[in-house]
């Protein structure tokens, strides 16, 4: 039985898998390991990739999901799919160094934390590998932001290469909400005990190949992950998304009547055609 399962979440990552199983396998020579692999129906042949090297390598095992999306919940599926005692989580994009996985999962083993969190921050480590400064501001920014919801003392709350007891997760699952892509802050905000936090420093490198699935996008899952998680349960979260959205094509719908009527002197019935067809077009962009 492996002592430690590897989860990556991937989409559209084809050209990274054979490196990183390489990159795995020296890091984890001394130790059984699996990698877990749970792919959100990429359309670049990642699940096919996947199961071409799952044949000449059990180690490799793979998750393809249809219909379903989301980073937080990936891992959560991951490490409900294994049995190895000790799960590490990581991206596949080689910006986290598998190598540090031996050193993350020791101080569990020996008992000394309940989760290790490999940081870009702490004494040691750099975030050099952000593709830009506006995004450094920006993960530093949700940083001090998670720290002060999780009251929890952590030089890189939103890191997203992490090490803990599988158990501990399987046993959180129900309380997780799996929306947005920061799982760890997930944990610590919902464990009914304080975890003993050990940090790692991590060199964030380069991305191999792809592009980065960090964009606006994932800024507002982040609020949206951090609105289920407090407010969730007053006011259910996909009940004030499409409220929201709801509410914005409003203000569209009103802004577009306003500028043709009687603005462009278009008739009241044109200009009400108009500004609907705006506004189920922007209610739809929007909640996709």
């Amino acid at each position: 039985m492996p002592e430690i399962a590897v989860i990556l979440p991937t989409l559209n990552e084809r050209e990274n898998l054979a490196p990183m199983v390489q990159r795995l396998e020296a890091a984890l020579a001394d130790v059984a390991w699996e990698a877990i692999f749970v792919d959100d129906d990429s359309t670049d042949g990642t699940g096919d990739a996947l199961r071409e090297i799952a044949q000449a390598d059990p180690r490799v095992r793979v998750i393809q999901r249809i219909g379903r999306r989301g980073l937080a919940s990936a891992v959560i599926e991951g490490a409900c799919a294994t049995a190895a005692p000790l799960i590490a989580v990581m991206d596949a994009d080689h910006q986290h160094d598998p190598a540090l996985i031996p050193q993350m999962i020791l101080p569990l083993q020996t008992g000394g934390a309940d989760l290790v969190v490999a940081s870009r921050f702490a004494e040691g480590g750099d975030a050099d590998g952000l593709s830009s400064a506006a995004r450094e501001r920006g993960s530093r920014i949700a940083n001090r932001l998670a720290r002060m919801l999780t009251g929890v003392e952590l030089s890189d709350p939103m890191s997203g290469f992490f090490a803990i007891h599988t158990a501990r997760v399987r046993s959180l699952a129900p309380r997780l909400s799996g929306i947005g892509f920061k799982v760890l802050l997930d944990i610590l905000s919902v464990s009914p005990q304080r975890l003993r936090v050990a940090e790692v420093p991590m060199h964030f490198g380069e991305r191999r190949s792809g592009e980065s699935k960090l964009d606006r996008a994932v800024a507002f899952e982040f609020l949206v992950g951090l609105y289920d998680r407090y407010f969730g349960k007053i006011i259910p979260t996909r009940f004030a998304l499409f409220g929201t959205v709801g509410g914005a094509g409003v203000l569209v719908h009103l802004a577009v009547l306003s500028l043709f009527y009687p603005g462009m002197t278009a008739t009241f019935w044109k200009a009400q055609a108009i500004a609907t067809f705006a506004a189920m077009s922007f209610n739809f962009w929007l909640n996709n």
